[in-house]
């Protein structure tokens, strides 16, 4: 009997994931445990780069690359494994992960090509575009540590198609995975694929997510790529954050944006939908009084100069006093204007500006 329903449970599992073209989807497989950086090329089986960058791989057997690791932390979406890369760093390097498919693409059928992504901690910057590019052989430009420019390949090469992935608002999160969706329609040949950014540092478009931060360079991690045929003619593209029953974790030493800390225009007076935040924040300071905490107000660039910093303090200090009238110790608190001075995005468009409206905290050990 144990037998029997050990075969049904296989058969199902075969059902579910035979679909998907890619072989080893969530990096599971590997040769070694990742020791140190750059162990994802010719170690992550049927996976490698197509260019001399230095892809990295993270698995929780690993001390120094698992889950807790050099640019941040982060659990895999699934299993134990996971690819990093640089999607924008000085010289236009970057780093991409190329994998293979199980059978040559249907010429003419449509796919459904999924990943999911997470901006590393430390990233100065978020991005709202990556690429992927189709190839009939593996892609090999090894005397090259820069941007691979797919478009430029795919209108001169026969069997390379770039297809870029530009989304209405930037990858932001980094405390859960992002995933990534959208419709292919194959040529015939594609038998390999490489993901990550195919721009030139000129041509990315990219957030500031911490604003002071030296390093200026965008990382991602990547988990469960797939790309399945479409049974459906109306499926639609998508991006969304993983849902999880837990809250997302709040580190110390880290520039937090809260979610909801919202403003009428030109006012300063908290709205009912920041206050479930803000008790959140409250009740974690009260269960960690080892930590103080800093309130950091910003506006867009609309409006005189002056105005925008005296508004911007007085955001912050609504906050402030709103956690010290619930309880919390004046001393532990401090409250910063800064106007539009640390913009985290372009204000030449109105996403941008409301990004840059915003009200950031930073929890420090006292």
């Amino acid at each position: 009997m144990k037998q029997l329903i050990f075969i049904i449970v296989l058969f199902l599992y075969e059902i579910v994931f035979a679909q998907n073209q890619v072989i080893n989807p969530s990096f599971e497989e590997f040769y070694d445990c990742p020791r140190d950086i750059s162990f994802f090329h010719k170690n992550v089986k049927h996976w490698s780069i197509p260019n001399n960058g230095t892809t990295d791989y993270f698995n929780s057997c690993s001390e120094k690359m698992g889950f807790k690791n050099f640019i941040g932390f982060q659990k895999a979406r699934t299993g134990n494994g996971y690819a990093g890369i640089h999607v924008f760093y000085k010289k236009n390097y970057r780093e991409y992960i190329q994998g293979k498919l199980k059978n040559v693409l249907v010429r003419g059928k449509k796919y459904r090509v999924t990943f999911y992504v997470s901006l590393a901690d430390s990233s100065k910057y978020a991005l709202r575009e990556l690429g992927f590019m189709a190839t009939g052989e593996k892609f090999n430009v090894f005397k090259s540590k820069a941007y691979i420019d797919a478009k430029a390949f795919s209108s001169r090469m026969s069997n390379v198609k770039y297809h870029p992935i530009i989304k209405k608002e930037f990858l932001l999160n980094s405390s859960e995975w992002v995933k990534i969706s959208f419709k292919y329609t194959a040529e015939g040949y594609e038998r390999f694929f490489s993901i990550g950014n195919f721009d030139s540092n000129a041509s990315t478009e990219k957030s500031k997510v911490i604003p002071l931060k030296p390093d200026v360079f965008s990382y991602y991690y990547i988990d469960d790529v797939s790309i399945e045929p479409i049974e459906q003619e109306n499926e639609i593209d998508v991006v969304e954050s993983e849902k999880q029953d837990v809250k997302p974790e709040i580190r110390v030493n880290k520039t937090h944006t809260f979610n909801n800390v919202l403003f009428d225009f030109d006012k300063a007076e908290l709205l009912e939908v920041s206050l479930d935040e803000l008790n959140d924040l409250q009740q974690y300071l009260k269960e960690h009084p080892d930590l103080n905490i800093e309130i950091y107000g910003h506006t867009d660039n609309k409006g005189l100069d002056k105005r925008n910093k005296e508004l911007s303090e007085q955001r912050a200090k609504a906050v402030a006093d709103y956690l010290i009238s619930h309880g919390l110790n004046l001393t532990r608190i401090k409250s910063f204007g800064f106007g539009s001075s640390n913009p985290v995005s372009s204000n030449d468009t109105k996403g941008g500006r409301q990004l840059n409206r915003r009200v950031e905290f930073k929890l420090i050990e006292n």
